[in-house]
């Protein structure tokens, strides 16, 4: 059993640094029980934390979260989201109502907005604070936004109670470093980083391999302990095979050393300019 590090969020909560994405599952019947199983299995391991959307399968991978967590649920951190199509005042409440009863639970710890769309980010804030009132939801924060956009939904009535901001961020997409990444240490706020691996595509560099080998790890490995060194980042990797569960796990034991992270600045710049943010 893995003991997960915890990081705090701004409401002085905690919630675990290291979970399981769900992107993409809940779109094949044929690979539902493989995914129900792979999130079980790192729950047996001891993760605590599953980030899943109402997107994801239209509804279905929040179900496959529902499956996989069973008799679970206090020993959970279920993070959603809600479509920015729906987020509207009425539109934000119905579509949690809709997530809760597919993750058939009474509550989600954390409920972001998906990306910025049309809503008004007042209105999507008197959404997420009735339903924090109301106990469906432990807290709320945002995902896909980028500095401009964070400035603004703080400066709006309420929106000093967003508690995280989920990105695309790996050793590919580091962009995020040069403002976006300091104004969330600044307001104490943790990042989430999906697609923490690339979804896989970076595994072949020659600088990963390096690292890994001096690890005897895996560059999988390499990759997320690269992010979970930092202390404001949480990280979310999707895996549904056994397997590979096992090998995300395992990163939480792996400590980089300064020549590591030289060796993985030198294939991977940190940015020197502002860039805009990369989404999938």
């Amino acid at each position: 059993m893995t003991t997960i590090p915890t990081v705090t969020l701004p409401s002085g909560a905690t919630m675990p640094k290291f979970g399981l994405g769900t992107w993409r599952m809940g779109e094949s019947a044929n690979k539902r029980a493989a995914e129900v199983k792979a999130l079980a299995h790192g729950l047996s391991l001891g993760v605590t934390l599953i980030d899943t959307a109402e997107m994801y399968g239209d509804g279905e991978a929040e179900t496959i979260v529902a499956d996989a967590v069973d008799d679970k649920r206090d020993a959970v951190f279920i993070v959603s989201k809600v479509l920015p199509s729906n987020a509207s005042r009425r539109g934000t409440i119905a579509a949690c109502e809709r997530s809760l009863k597919n993750l058939r639970t009474d509550r989600i710890d954390l409920y972001l907005l998906h990306w910025r769309g049309s809503a008004p980010f007042s209105e999507t804030i008197e959404a997420f604070e009735a339903l924090k009132t109301s106990g469906k939801i432990g807290g709320w924060g945002v995902s896909n936004l980028d500095i401009d956009d964070l400035r603004e939904l703080a400066s709006a009535t309420g929106g000093a109670a967003c508690q995280t901001n989920q990105v695309l961020y790996n050793l590919t997409r580091r962009g995020i470093e040069f403002d976006l990444l300091p104004w969330c240490e600044q307001h104490k706020a943790p990042l989430m980083a999906y697609s923490p691996i690339e979804q896989g595509r970076m595994l072949g560099h020659p600088a990963l391999a390096d690292v890994a080998r001096r690890h005897q790890a895996t560059p999988a490995q390499v990759g997320l302990a690269w992010l979970l060194r930092q202390d404001g980042v949480i990280v979310i990797p999707k895996a549904t095979a056994l397997a590979h569960v096992e090998e995300d796990i395992a990163a939480l034991n792996l400590t980089l050393t300064a020549d590591d992270l030289a060796t993985l600045d030198k294939a991977f710049p940190p940015p020197k300019k502002a860039t805009p943010l990369d989404m999938l």
